[in-house]
């Protein structure tokens, strides 16, 4: 057997049988392996790879059954005709017309939205590759219930449910989901809504999208908080060219003058973005007063909802809005984990209808499997342990840090009242936070700074963000620490 036809990684997320199965079909299909030949037998592979001949002969039979093999009794063992007529490419036609990509057009000049020149948030992809990783977003794999999320899939994967995630339904969202939302996690920030109130959506960025295409145009005056959310900034620039920044107190949005004249008001009230201010409920009347004296919408991203484990959570503003002129978007993310994409809105059923329609156009729907695999984590209890796990782990992290930067970094940051997963932290007026988390970086830290949160220039640059979520608590104060002296070298 040749060198190159196989290798096999022990300890990798794909089994011995997988990884013999890709390896097989990937010769095949590139045309390395002679028909003319067999393969080699069960038994010579396995002794070759090191593995059970039981493991070699499972992968072979799937490959029998797939049209890759085929078995001649007496000889073994070869590659299939058919898969490697179905494998051949297709020669172009001399008459065909070259790829517009060789005939030198101007593309930028083409393209109408140019959303790639603004500024992002960059995360690197190797965070857990840090030693002290303050990175924000991120979960703490060691809290997740894997073997509970796993046995949901199962489910989810069962001939029971077969059909509720392989059918075509159009625009329709998992009517479990819908009701999961509805009954538990509405009902925890007093928000009661009816299914046709409710939209499933590509995590919350996709609501955020929709919301935006919906409701604003480039004549649309939009406020929204400074600091604040940068994606949203970006989202709404490319929508409109009224875009107001009003800055924040330690109450959040002030409604005041400053909102007069504006058609929509984006806010974070419940943990500010990224501050981590929380707004009171007195301030959250005024507001609502303030949207019915000026004829505005309120956007209300309650992105943390879920980890508020330090005071009663104040009602959410959709909650006490009397005149249906909050629209609620919220995300699973932070309970369960950022890559499953599943977030939501809540708004009058007229929006609703129109946000559902745009989803078709743009991705019909989330995926249904993923829906119904959360629904039934949501249905089964899953998710309400997994909730009290993490405001137990988040509630020491919390107290942890705090008292760390109260002592590496005094008076640089307030405990956030809400609890949350990250720290707002203000360093010295002369402090430039790129240079410290390039310095940061080298040390196996990873930070992140505060200027793109700002869209007021001169931008401030002394501002950077700790989050916990995703570090071991025994790691917070000596990372703390290492990160203070790495800052007073930059002083």
């Amino acid at each position: 057997m040749r060198d190159w036809l196989i290798h096999i990684k022990r300890g990798e997320y794909a089994s011995l049988q997988s990884q013999i199965r890709e390896a097989l079909v990937s010769a095949i299909l590139d045309r390395k392996l002679d028909r003319s030949e067999p393969i080699p037998s069960t038994r010579k592979m396995a002794k070759t790879l090191g593995v059970s001949r039981n493991t070699v002969v499972l992968a072979y039979q799937g490959l029998l059954d797939d049209g890759y093999l085929l078995a001649k009794e007496r000889s073994g063992y070869f590659v299939s005709d058919k898969a490697i007529e179905d494998s051949v490419a297709k020669p172009r036609s001399p008459s065909q017309k070259p790829l517009l990509s060789n005939i030198g057009l101007d593309w930028a000049a083409r393209v109408k939205l140019r959303p790639s020149v603004q500024e992002n948030t960059n995360k690197p992809l190797d965070w857990q590759d840090y030693t002290y990783p303050f990175i924000y977003g991120q979960v703490d794999h060691s809290l997740f219930p894997l073997a509970e999320w796993r046995d949901c899939t199962r489910q989810a994967l069962g001939k029971k449910w077969f059909g509720a995630w392989t059918n075509d339904t159009s625009a329709i969202d998992d009517p479990l989901l819908v009701e999961q939302i509805r009954r538990r996690i509405l009902p925890r920030r007093g928000i009661m809504a009816s299914d046709d109130e409710i939209l499933v959506t590509m995590g919350a960025q996709n609501a955020l999208f929709i919301l935006t295409s919906l409701l604003c145009d480039k004549s649309t005056h939009i406020t929204m908080e400074e600091p604040g959310y940068s994606d949203m900034r970006n989202i709404f620039e490319l929508a409109s060219n009224n875009v107001h920044l009003v800055p924040i107190d330690e109450k959040g949005v002030v409604p005041g003058a400053a909102l007069n004249g504006t058609n929509i008001v984006y806010t974070t009230p419940s943990h500010q973005f990224p501050t981590t201010v929380t707004m009171p409920l007195e301030r959250r009347m005024a507001l609502l007063k303030k949207a019915s004296e000026e004829n505005f919408i309120i956007i209300e991203d309650d992105y943390e909802f879920e980890t508020n484990y330090v005071n009663e959570p104040c009602p959410a503003l959709k909650s006490l809005d009397d005149e249906g002129r909050v629209i609620y978007i919220g995300s699973l993310s932070k309970t369960l984990f950022p890559g499953l994409r599943l977030g939501f809105m809540v708004a009058p059923k007229a929006v609703i209808a129109e946000a559902r329609a745009l989803r078709r156009l743009m991705v019909r729907h989330p995926p249904t499997n993923n829906q119904r695999t959360a629904a039934l984590f949501l249905s089964l209890g899953h998710h309400d342990t997994l909730i009290r796990r993490l405001h137990k782990a988040y509630r020491t992290r919390w107290e942890i840090m705090g008292k760390a930067l109260e002592m590496h970094f005094p008076s640089s940051s307030r405990i956030p009242s809400f609890g949350g997963t990250s720290f707002w932290v203000k360093g010295p007026a002369n402090l430039d936070t790129e240079k410290l988390a390039k310095a940061a970086a080298e040390k196996s830290i990873l930070i992140e700074t505060g200027r793109i949160n700002f869209g007021v220039a001169p931008q401030p640059k002394n501002y950077f963000r700790l989050a916990f979520s995703s570090i071991d608590e025994k790691k917070i104060e000596t990372g703390v620490k290492l990160l203070a002296e790495i800052m007073k070298t930059q002083l």
